[in-house]
């Protein structure tokens, strides 16, 4: 009984094996490997932030009449973040409108007064004392009119600082303020970062300086949305930290619709001088075992090789395998399904 068992499995295996081999080749999309002159990187953590915020206050108190803004909401320079309550403020400006007004017909009576006092003391019809207290009166009321168009103009302003508008095109970050909350002068009330300095802060080892420089363009993703960019270097900190020795690298980048201020961000930062290296599609990866590797296709079967990525490019990798020699195939386009010495058809991209 155990051997008529034997022999069924055995069987059913050969019979398993036979079916496999007659299998058509599987179809494959394959790019040649080049040779670049790039330098190895390597990867550093940075986080998103806003490279200037302002934490926007008021400059005249009041109560809140109207928040118009949350927060994670985009504004543009010059768009009303509060309004203060201006009730009684406006009813001042109106009292002092009517006022001027006022000033300005007791005005022109005066200096009617004063060209006919003029005329008289020409013929001597009146005396020169009645003739300056004319000239003194007009006066008079020609500053009473001016000071009150400073005090309109105070009021004016001080209504025109009731509506707190953002100094730039930015993002609110956060809000410290309700309707109906009374407002002290300089009181924060919202913080606003800048989406024209959108940046990721970079904590590098120093010994990277030599081969990094300002202007220069490096790969980076954006961790939570798996988001691959290119970003500039805009800054290099002037001061190391004192106990890790570790430099701050700002990164400038594009902003876009979800950035969250402190997400992760991975950063490739240069970490050699340039030399020659074999340019592998990132689309060719497979892992195994935690190591990477490419498949390359050898008298039409699929072969494993594995790979030795030393620097990081966007949408590919430089590697120093000798083994990699320029124009060698690799599969970029069903690799996920293929064993090694299984049979393949090829499709060329390049």
């Amino acid at each position: 009984m155990r051997i008529l068992l034997l022999f069924l499995i055995s069987s059913i295996f050969s019979l398993a094996t036979g079916h496999a081999q007659e299998q058509p080749p599987a179809k494959v999309v394959v790019r040649h490997i080049t040779r670049e002159v790039v330098a190895e990187n390597q990867t550093f953590i940075g986080v998103l932030d806003y490279d200037r915020t302002s934490r926007v206050s008021s400059e005249v108190a009041g109560l809140v009449q109207d928040v118009l803004v949350r927060e994670g909401q985009r504004m543009k320079k010059g768009d009303p973040l509060i309004r203060l309550d201006t009730e009684i403020l406006d009813q001042e400006i109106a009292m002092y409108e009517t006022r001027i007004q006022q000033d300005q017909l007791s005005i022109d009576h005066a200096r009617k007064n004063l060209t006919r006092f003029e005329k008289l003391l020409a013929r001597k019809g009146t005396s020169e004392r009645i003739y300056d207290d004319t000239l003194h009166e007009y006066q008079d009321l020609r500053m009473e009119k001016k000071l009150s168009g400073i005090e309109l103009e105070k009021l004016l302003t001080r209504q025109r600082k009731s509506v707190i508008k953002a100094p730039f095109d930015g993002i609110i970050l956060e809000k410290n303020i309700e309707t109906g909350d009374w407002v002290q002068q300089g009181k924060q009330l919202v913080s606003i970062g800048s989406l024209n300095d959108t940046i990721i802060r970079v904590p590098a080892e120093e010994s990277i300086l030599r081969f990094i420089a300002v202007g220069d363009k490096v790969p980076l993703t954006i961790n939570a949305l798996g988001r691959e960019m290119t970003g500039t270097i805009l800054q290099i900190s002037p001061k190391a930290d004192i106990r890790t020795k570790n430099i701050f690298i700002k990164v400038a980048i594009a902003p876009f619709d979800d950035m969250i201020a402190n997400m992760s961000a991975t950063v490739h930062l240069p970490t050699s001088d340039a030399r020659e290296l074999s340019i592998i599609p990132r689309d060719a990866l497979v892992r195994f075992e935690g190591k990477d590797f490419v498949y390359t296709v050898k008298e039409g079967k699929a072969s494993l090789v594995p790979v030795t990525p030393v620097t990081f490019l966007g949408r590919t990798v430089g590697a120093d395998d000798p083994h990699l020699t320029e124009g060698l195939p690799v599969v970029v386009e069903g690799n996920e399904r293929l064993r090694p010495d299984q049979p393949v058809t090829m499709q060329d991209t390049d």
